[in-house]
């Protein structure tokens, strides 16, 4: 056996015969339009000691390939090797396959187990040569999906939410911003149907576990924000809803980007500072001391207004921002130096409130630095 098995080699050496086979195992019978699949190919090589094996695609329609490399398990002598695609056609098929040997010639060393390969190079004196194996691609039966409204066109094993907050926008629209993990689907799918203005406010991950921040502007007069995906698993339309809870915290439009006018307030100051002093003449002069604690009251109050809440002064040109996040939604420039409340902080980000008292985020580097 030992000696059919050397004469095999051998020959495919000389003449490059066909080294590796191949064929499918596990093509789905049905695909969604934009959804992810994967399909396995089983591969034998007879050629020992080769250190890889290289795939190149070809000839493929209505599909997207989302693996560079495979998935490779071991089943004995076999490799199983995995790809995913996604679906992004109605009509598709599969690519092409090549399928070719890597060997890593640096550093041969010679001994019992490469000594064929050796005998083989000799024997012509050049490196070995096999062919390459070649697999026909597949039509695939492409299955397209006829959602309602509510639909998110996310198409994914699972869609989790794992946290939701709704804020003020304007008179007419809430801000619904929430996180959510999507397994085996493409998150820059995510699109919902009647919402004025949404997006991606930051993603991380990779379509077989990706984690999204996304926003919704919705009508006040929704109370419950419902939508749906399609769960390959389930083979069904999921429903997911966040309930429309407002929290007092809105976000920065363009025409909330207007300097605070503290002019008013100086005066409000001096008229209750002096309301103080009235009070402490009128102390000094009947020795009633107990009114020392009304005049407690006009006296705080001027000196709150004299030193207000600490201000931040952000640069001309700086950028205000939905969320504290990197590549965040901007939704305007500041036009010129202003000076705002400072509201609080997170890592690389300070919150501010400007005049209308909504609430907008700043790049920690967008602070002036005198």
């Amino acid at each position: 056996m030992k000696t059919f098995l050397f004469l095999l080699f051998l020959v495919t050496s000389l003449f490059g015969e066909k080294a590796i086979y191949l064929h499918y195992k596990d093509v789905p019978k049905r695909v969604i339009k934009g959804g992810i699949f994967h399909f396995t190919l089983k591969t034998l090589s007879i050629v020992p000691n080769y250190d890889t094996i290289k795939y190149q695609f070809s000839n493929y329609y209505g599909i997207k390939i989302l693996d560079t490399l495979p998935k490779r398990e071991y089943d004995g002598k076999y490799l199983l090797d995995s790809f995913d695609f996604k679906v992004i056609s109605s009509k598709a098929k599969l690519p092409v396959i090549t399928a070719s040997l890597v060997f890593n010639n640096e550093g041969n060393e010679t001994n019992e187990t490469n000594q064929t390969d050796i005998i083989g190079a000799n024997f012509l004196d050049e490196k070995p040569h096999y062919e390459s194996t070649v697999i026909g691609g597949k039509r695939l039966n492409v299955i397209s999906l006829n959602p309602d409204e509510k639909f998110s066109h996310i198409i994914a094993n699972s869609f989790h939410l794992i946290d939701y907050k709704t804020t003020t926008f304007d008179n007419r629209y809430n801000i619904v911003i929430f996180i959510a993990e999507i397994t085996n689907g493409d998150v820059l799918d995510l699109h919902f149907q009647n919402v004025p203005k949404q997006g991606i406010e930051s993603h991380s991950g990779s379509y077989e576990k990706s984690r999204v921040t996304y926003y919704a502007i919705i009508n006040k007069e929704i109370e419950n924000f419902s939508f749906s995906y399609f769960n390959l698993l389930k083979n069904k339309y999921i429903l997911l809803n966040i309930p429309i809870e407002v929290v007092d915290d809105s976000v920065t439009t363009q025409t909330d980007l207007k300097p605070k006018d503290q002019s008013h307030n100086n005066i409000k100051a001096f008229i209750a500072l002096f309301i103080a002093l009235l009070i402490l003449v009128y102390v000094i002069m009947t020795r009633k001391y107990l009114y020392l604690i009304v005049m407690l009251i006009p006296f705080g109050y001027g000196v709150y207004l004299l030193f207000p809440a600490q201000e931040v002064c952000i640069k001309e040109g700086s950028n205000i921002y939905l969320l504290p996040v990197r590549n965040g939604t901007v939704f305007e420039k500041t036009q010129a130096e202003f000076h705002l409340l400072k509201e609080g902080s997170v890592k690389g980000f300070t919150k501010v409130k400007l005049d209308n008292e909504q609430i907008g985020w700043v790049k920690n580097e967008d602070i002036c630095s005198y």
